[in-house]
């Protein structure tokens, strides 16, 4: 097994992260710091430790939470100016789980949290296409051409986005309503696509990713995802047939 995979497994992050945790020399297989990515291991037999202290062991129980992350919260395990975390919205104390990608401090919606490394990688890389679809509300009126280029792709700062979906709802005084669907997650992408048209967003929350919704969680709340949804997750990634 590659090595960064073993490490998702164990529960250490996503297969990502892991990759990260390798090259900063975190890593040590059989006490010698790994100098190199896709080594190979056998968990059975070969000794994996992070930063010589912790040695990891596959997580036998997987936990699959979904959070509507309220507004005023960090995306993190802990902060250390002492802000809020999601965490710290579920009370969690039952090992040790992690974020599926973030949302911003001044954003609400799902977030999902796991310590399943590898359902991680697949929810947030961008080749599986996984949709995360966002209510947003924007300053002014965006006109015909402004949501054109947000559904052709943008330029909003070094990377240019993939095509989305863009939808308009509703007109709320002097701001507008939009649906919004991509599949990426660059930092504070919805915000930066927005700016790019000239309309900031002034309230924004991720109602969806893939097939699971919010439903009627209100913020702060949460709930374990039902075998049956994380089945259907997976089989929008090609991981389940």
């Amino acid at each position: 097994m590659r090595l960064q995979k073993f490490m998702a497994y164990c529960g250490v992050g996503s297969r990502r992260k892991c990759e990260d945790l390798i090259r900063q020399g975190r890593v040590y297989v059989n006490g010698s710091k790994v100098k190199e990515m896709g080594i190979l291991i056998d968990p059975a037999k070969d000794i994996v430790s992070l930063d010589r202290k912790h040695v990891l062991k596959m997580v036998e129980k997987k936990i699959y939470i979904m959070l509507n992350k309220p507004q005023g919260t960090i995306t993190s395990v802990h902060d250390p100016q002492g802000r809020k975390t999601v965490l710290d919205c579920i009370n969690w104390k039952n090992g040790r789980i992690y974020p599926v990608g973030r949302l911003d401090y001044d954003t609400e919606g799902l977030l999902i949290l796991t310590n399943d490394g590898e359902f991680a990688y697949m929810m947030t890389h961008p080749k599986y296409e996984i949709e995360k679809e966002y209510y947003c509300v924007v300053k002014g009126f965006p006109k015909p051409a402004d949501l054109d280029r947000l559904r052709q792709g943008l330029d909003i700062g070094g990377f240019v986005t993939s095509t989305a979906k863009v939808e308009y709802l509703a007109k709320k005084k002097e701001n507008s309503v939009f649906r919004l669907v991509i599949h990426e997650g660059k930092k504070r992408q919805v915000r930066r696509m927005f700016k790019a048209i000239g309309h900031p967003v002034v309230y924004l929350r991720r109602d969806r990713i893939g097939n699971l919704t919010l439903g009627k969680l209100k913020p702060g709340d949460w709930r374990y995802i039902a075998n049956e949804e994380i089945i259907d997750l997976k089989i929008l990634t090609g991981g389940v047939r």
